[in-house]
């Protein structure tokens, strides 16, 4: 199913096959990761280094110290994945890095090994949008192709994505305020949960009553979203009660019905607009029990519904070596700085 791909790299042109190795590196955040992947389906190796363990502490993700965790882990990643995969650099046939968005210390960690390990060995440099990387989860291990509309819910982002070939990717709607992860986040530590929050809100909603109390979903025109709203929502509902008598599954239940109800009508509502056959599940937030459910329920109606394993829907690099096999609109230039807003 691969074909042949063209790259330029400064004065190069490389060929991408169904053969090809591409190291990446992914440090956006709090996870060092490096992968090769083979053919841009294939994963060879994939060494993810978290550091959600050091960042509990704090109730969230402190840049400075991710990014010093960054440098001491990134070698270590990299000689792992060399390792792994019973290859070395000279094998490789291009080195990846994503560029943005993301926190712009950490990004640097990564960016710079990989750019360093394609000049150092002479390949090719490809750097990639962290968004397009998380799209890119759903070629791992399937013969998916586009045209599909993507459903990517993160951290930081929701966005409806309209992708109609590898180079023709556009933004039909996203969040005009808070991202779904973002509102998880937040909706935890409102009923007093530890960070990382979202995963844990899930683990209670699943033994809650989704349909306890019925919570606002934003009249939002078109595509986009809106989730401010709903947090006040839940604030509210939360300070309705004594404190010893907080009905937190329930809250945690109502609250994820509403978020996962909303995507779910929106994304029906673009594919069958679009006409298109495929619809892909992209990001953190796609490893939630019941955004997921909800969005494979669309199976039941004749569509083909994707969504990464579970360890690729979290940040790694097997995502981003899968995006600069596939994705024409990504960086070439070692130049490339990075950048941490979308």
């Amino acid at each position: 199913m691969n074909k042949l791909k063209k790259t330029l790299f400064s004065n190069k042109h490389i060929e991408l096959d169904k053969n090809s190795l591409i190291m990446a590196i992914e440090s956006s955040c709090d996870e060092t990761a490096c992968a090769i992947v083979k053919g841009g389906r294939e994963v060879v190796a994939n060494v993810v280094a978290s550091q959600i363990k050091i960042h509990e502490e704090y109730g969230g993700v402190i840049p400075e110290i991710a990014a010093r965790e960054h440098l001491e882990a990134i070698n270590v990643v990299i000689n792992e994945t060399f390792k792994q995969a019973g290859v070395s650099g000279k094998d490789i046939t291009a080195f990846a890095g994503t560029v943005g968005p993301g926190l712009v210390g950490c990004l640097l960690v990564g960016l710079n090994a990989a750019k360093t390990l394609a000049l150092v060995y002479d390949k090719p440099f490809i750097g990639v949008n962290h968004l397009n990387a998380h799209l890119a989860a759903n070629f791992i291990d399937t013969e998916l192709e586009p045209p599909f509309i993507s459903l990517l819910v993160s951290g930081g982002h929701t966005q409806i994505i309209k992708v109609d070939s590898y180079s023709d990717l556009n933004i039909i709607g996203e969040t005009i305020d808070d991202a779904v992860g973002e509102a998880y986040d937040k909706v935890a530590r409102l009923i007093g949960l530890p960070y990382p929050g979202g995963p844990k809100l899930d683990k209670l909603a699943q033994e809650g009553n989704p349909f306890a109390f019925k919570l606002p979903q934003a009249k939002v025109g078109g595509y986009d979203f809106s989730f401010s709203g709903l947090k006040t929502a839940v604030l509210r509902l939360v300070k309705s009660f004594d404190e010893k008598e907080i009905p937190t599954k329930d809250i945690c239940a109502s609250f994820q019905e509403c978020v996962s109800e909303t995507l779910y009508k929106k994304v029906k509502s673009a594919i069958n607009e679009t006409k298109y056959k495929q619809v892909v599940l992209a990001g953190g937030v796609a490893a939630n029990s019941e955004i997921r459910k909800k969005i494979f329920s669309l199976k039941d109606e004749g569509f083909l519904v994707y969504a990464p394993a579970m360890k690729y829907c979290t940040d790694n690099a097997s995502m981003v070596a899968a995006a600069a096999y596939f994705f024409n609109n990504t960086f070439d230039d070692v130049n490339v700085e990075v950048f941490s807003r979308a």
